[in-house]
């Protein structure tokens, strides 16, 4: 396959239409038309749909679309890392991570390099730990923050010295915002908004189920600002990292710490004898110094 002819269809996709898609790509319609019917032959099966209603996708191009955006990516990835100056350290450094005000301490290294390096960029990609490391398997991100257990065999890794702590954001009016921390007891029965990343659900539901074995799970989240949307309208009370949401002056929301005390801890990581690009190596380096210096004043203080 022509990595040419993978944007090529992945236009189409994109915007269902064959018209469009060649306007797009500068391309005239009978062309555009020609090397896809030549992709489907090379790969013996059909991959696009026409109707009045535009172009749709069958099951096998569904699949070729979400193979060829990562393979377009990491060429793409490939050719800027290629192209940086020997001299000059520049391109961008690819970061996978979970919602975690530990992102700060990746704030703060980037903020760091910025003065001395302006021309690193940074992509952060979100997700939960599992998408995380299958996408640095993949090579499509340089370092991932990941909660989860990792093999050590096959990846490096930096334990971050902050801890998120789990408790519940909830509107001020809800019956349970009045009190200074909330117990497990306290949720049997109500309408629960938790997070869909795996090793949190699976903590959450059998710390509660100790309690409740019938949990009233009212909906799930991966992106806390969707479920704090939810709480807010009222929908129910949404257990979540604290520090992620900002619940000070007018926000109708309140956040409680979870009793007993819920914390989870995040590392840092990345593939082991990954030859990383000189972006990359040198966030890298001056990561690991900066949580070392954490390490240390934590340790004085």
């Amino acid at each position: 396959m022509d990595i040419r002819v993978l944007r090529y269809f992945l236009a189409v996709a994109r915007e269902q239409s064959y018209s469009v898609a060649a306007e797009r790509l500068y391309l005239s319609q009978p062309t555009l038309s020609r090397q896809l019917k030549e992709l489907e032959e090379e790969l013996g099966t059909t991959l696009l749909i026409r109707s009045n209603k535009g172009v749709t996708l069958t099951e096998e191009g569904m699949i070729l679309r979400k193979r060829a955006e990562e393979i377009v990516e990491l060429m793409e990835k490939t050719e800027l890392e290629v192209r940086q100056s020997s001299e000059q350290v520049s391109g961008k450094v690819y970061i996978g991570a979970g919602e975690t005000y530990s992102i700060k301490l990746i704030a703060d290294t980037a903020q760091k390099l910025q003065c001395e390096h302006p021309d690193i960029r940074y992509s952060i990609y979100s997700a939960d730990g599992t998408d995380v490391l299958e996408r640095l398997d993949r090579g499509l991100i340089d370092f991932g923050m990941i909660f989860q257990p990792y093999d050590s065999s096959k990846y490096e890794g930096i334990e971050i010295p902050l801890k998120d702590t789990f408790g519940v954001l909830m509107r001020k009016d809800m019956p349970l915002a009045d009190k200074d921390v909330i117990e497990l007891s306290d949720l049997i029965g109500k309408p629960l908004i938790i997070p869909r990343q795996p090793n949190h659900n699976t903590r959450i539901a059998e710390m509660i189920s100790k309690y409740d074995e019938n949990m009233h799970i009212a909906a799930e989240y991966n992106l806390v600002y969707n479920g704090s949307v939810m709480a807010a309208e009222g929908m129910g009370y949404c257990v979540t990292f604290d520090k992620l949401i900002n619940v000070s002056g007018d926000s109708k929301l309140c956040f409680k710490p979870l009793l007993p005390k819920f914390e989870a801890t995040c590392t840092f990581v990345w593939k082991k004898y990954t030859v990383f690009t000189k972006a990359a190596e040198l966030f890298l380096r001056q990561f690991r110094q900066d949580i070392e210096e954490l390490k240390n004043n934590t340790e004085k203080g």
